[in-house]
């Protein structure tokens, strides 16, 4: 377990960094969102390649090394959900009135073909490391995938903090489909279900008859979760959720970031850019 603290540091430094770097390419100018949106898109395939590779390799390197893979192909749909690439049929905000089941709905429409990429991209991945002795990337992928779902039904079903203030400017609108309550009934049991994950993966890296670059893996998804845990208790705390990434948030001189993506996005990238319908974020 000598390498568990480093695998601990290194996932954190890259979960608090790569978040920051989401926003700031987000809240950049139209160029800089059109690169980023190519150069993610990249990043994205050689991360499916980097899986494929690393799938059979059983040491501590490749461990690390399909553990950023997932996290690179993650990042692709982050910045495509953030920057209204991929969205939903959804267009507008959620309709005067809208309850229950009608809500649900619309809200539902409003992310529909950002999770269909999720799933798309979560199939490939399971694909690729079918079988295979290294399974990090998998495991980093599924626990992303999961834990934001649960965000997104958090912020749903309501929580104190909605954490708008990630939101560009162009999107502003998606607090409409947000509820703030002080609480709900569905947080306990997700953060619960969370607690056991995390104490099932603290135990099998801990356990002497787990390889050294099994351990690692298990330390760099399980840090992923406790962070995804720590996300979540955000929600309800009254904390400050903005405070670890007001670098990335603060725009330029001159009112240049997230205002000129506003202005701009939508006849570069395609109708689909003017979108204004997400559930995400936590971050």
């Amino acid at each position: 377990m000598n390498d568990a603290p480093v695998a601990l540091g290194f996932a954190i430094f890259i979960w608090w960094f790569s978040t920051g770097i989401v926003i700031l390419l987000n809240r950049m100018s139209r160029s800089a969102v059109v690169l980023s949106l190519a150069l993610s898109s990249l990043l994205g395939v050689a991360s499916l390649v980097g899986l494929a590779h690393t799938a059979q390799q059983t040491g501590v390197a490749g461990a690390y090394c399909a553990f950023t893979c997932a996290l690179l192909a993650w990042g692709w749909n982050e910045l495509s959900f953030l920057t209204g690439w991929i969205t939903g049929p959804r267009t507008t905000a959620l309709p005067e009135g809208a309850i229950g089941w009608k809500r649900f709905v619309q809200s539902l429409r409003a992310v529909l073909w950002h999770e269909l990429a999720i799933l798309l991209v979560g199939c490939a991945i399971v694909a690729i490391t079918w079988d295979a002795p290294n399974q990090v990337g998998t495991g980093t992928y599924l626990v992303l995938w999961i834990m934001r779902t649960s965000a997104k039904l958090n912020l749903f079903f309501g929580v104190r903090n909605l954490s708008e203030e990630f939101l560009p400017a162009h999107l502003a609108y998606l607090e409409s489909f947000f509820r703030r309550r002080r609480f709900n009934a569905f947080f306990p049991f997700a953060v619960a279900l969370a607690s056991v994950c995390l104490w099932w993966l603290v135990v099998y890296a801990s356990s002497p008859l787990t390889s050294e670059a099994q351990a690692v893996g298990a330390v760099l998804v399980g840090t992923m979760l406790a962070l995804a845990i720590l996300e979540h208790l955000m929600l309800v705390l009254p904390l400050d959720t903005t405070a670890l990434w007001r670098w990335a948030l603060r725009k330029k001189k001159g009112g240049v970031a997230a205002d000129s993506f506003e202005a701009h996005t939508a006849p570069v990238l395609a109708p689909t850019l003017d979108k204004h319908d997400k559930l995400f974020q936590i971050h």
